[in-house]
């Protein structure tokens, strides 16, 4: 990106903090792993991608040679308005839980949902809630 930058020009991006920073993600991967072993392998994988944790994108930034590169971290809410409607993407096609939950045979899904569903209940009613989401984000300028 920097070397077909204008030497004016701004290079920046932006990532999940996948690891630490999507609470709904987390709660999701971290009770299927304790039901199925799989689970959990695709937790780690899902969990360890490259360029997703704090400085990762600013040290690539400053490798790539880009100057004054500055890294911030970008915070979201992520709204359901009850436990179907944050399990609607699991039973998607898109992301690495739908993709999980579509290789599972009926059983393994039905305690999946059931496990989940009481991770989101979290001790109260069925009903809206609202999970934290942080990206990282990264600028920095391409030339003098």
């Amino acid at each position: 990106m920097r070397r077909v930058t204008k030497a004016t020009g701004v290079v920046a991006a932006a990532v999940w903090d996948i690891r630490g920073g999507i609470v709904a993600s987390r709660m999701f991967f971290d009770t299927a792993a304790i039901l199925d072993p799989e689970a959990n392998i695709r937790r780690a994988r899902n969990y360890t991608r490259p360029m997703t944790r704090p400085g990762e994108l600013k040290k690539a930034w400053e490798t790539a040679g880009l100057y004054e590169v500055v890294e911030t971290s970008l915070h979201i809410r992520m709204d359901f308005a009850c436990f179907d409607d944050y399990w609607a993407p699991y039973e998607g096609r898109d992301g690495p839980g739908a993709e999980y939950v579509a290789c599972l045979d009926a059983p393994m899904r039905d305690s999946i949902r059931q496990a989940v569903r009481l991770a989101y209940l979290d001790g109260e009613a069925d009903g809206p809630r609202s999970y934290a989401a942080t990206a990282w984000a990264v600028k920095g300028c391409a030339g003098g």
